[in-house]
């Protein structure tokens, strides 16, 4: 009897799981407080601020300089026109002391300004249903390859500079940055992302890149994640690692802790950092995607409607005296 019921809850939770599949989940979900991004949007009018604080220190052996400093992130993430669209900027303020041979500069400027959108272009899960076995909680818990598919988007942005004292003169105060994302959900409650950068391309400082990141769930409130991040330029070349955790506070409100670092000294990096993600979903409105068996299905009761009422007139036209 107890098995019964427990595949009977396990039918009603994978039929609801394929009734609504969109960007949107009932908890927030979040970036950070890695630097990747997910393949999904937040939601068709769903607007999210995701901000934090850090401290940064790096030691340059060669050039005999040294940076310590403390800045701030804040990217806000708005879903508009489609369930799978979303508009976002990225802006990081940084403030600093630059030591040098030669003396100590204090500086405050903009890290970074980016303005984009993404897009989701596959969900393996969507108009996906899954067939249950309602005798066996085994074949129903079996290793499944689906997994191995990915959710794939794509990222269109701009990278702005406005005399900038953290890049170079020469840098344009345009330039375009493009990625392909892709998201795997794991059983377990593992999640891969990995994004694929090219980033201010066309210009003399164009560089490649990629951040891959795994994030576990471990319960309702907490998660973790590690982070591995590689950047390829004739300027600069470098490999980051980042790890930290999550706690959810409310289903729309989440904090969260990190550190990272790199592997060499030219220059070697460490940061720390603490952050707040907060979404408004109130104009929200649930979007209901059918899967391919209940399409159908929807389909034939159309066109069985359809007859009836055609077969009802022909009927009551014979029978006019």
């Amino acid at each position: 009897m107890i098995q019964y019921i427990k595949n009977s809850l396990l039918v009603l939770t994978v039929l609801a799981g394929n009734s609504i599949l969109a960007q949107y989940t009932d908890a927030i979900n979040s970036n950070r407080p890695g630097e990747s991004q997910s393949a999904f949007s937040v939601g068709q009018t769903v607007l999210q601020a995701e901000t934090g604080v850090y401290g940064i220190s790096q030691e340059h052996v060669l050039l005999g300089t040294e940076t310590k400093g403390v800045g701030g992130q804040l990217v806000l993430r708005y879903g508009a026109f489609f369930e799978q669209l979303e508009f976002n900027v990225d802006l990081k303020y940084q403030f600093d002391q630059y030591k040098t041979a030669l003396g100590t500069e204090n500086r405050n400027d903009f890290k970074r300004i980016t303005l984009g959108a993404k897009y989701l272009i596959y969900d393996p899960y969507k108009n996906y249903e899954e067939k249950i076995n309602i005798l066996s909680w085994k074949a129903n818990h079996r290793f499944k390859w689906r997994q191995f598919i990915p959710a794939v988007g794509v990222y269109a942005g701009a990278n702005l500079n406005f005399n900038s004292v953290y890049y170079s003169s020469l840098e344009n105060t345009f330039s375009p940055k493009l990625a392909v994302i892709t998201q795997n959900q794991f059983s377990g409650g593992y999640v891969l992302v990995m994004n694929f950068i090219a980033d201010k391309i066309a210009t003399d400082f164009n560089s490649y890149g990629y951040i891959l990141t795994m994030t576990k769930g471990f319960n309702d409130k907490w998660s973790g994640f590690l982070e591995h991040q590689g950047i390829i330029s004739d300027a600069y070349t470098d490999y980051n690692l980042r790890a930290g955790a999550a706690y959810l506070i409310k289903d729309n409100i989440q904090i969260d802790a990190s550190i990272g670092g790199n592997f060499k000294d030219t220059p070697s990096i460490f940061d720390a950092g603490i952050g707040l993600s907060w979404r408004f979903d109130k104009n929200y409105k649930p979007i209901l995607i059918r899967s391919g068996k209940e399409g159908k299905d929807k389909e034939k009761d159309k066109k069985k409607e359809k007859k009836e009422r055609k077969d009802k007139v022909e009927t009551i036209e014979v029978e006019k005296p």
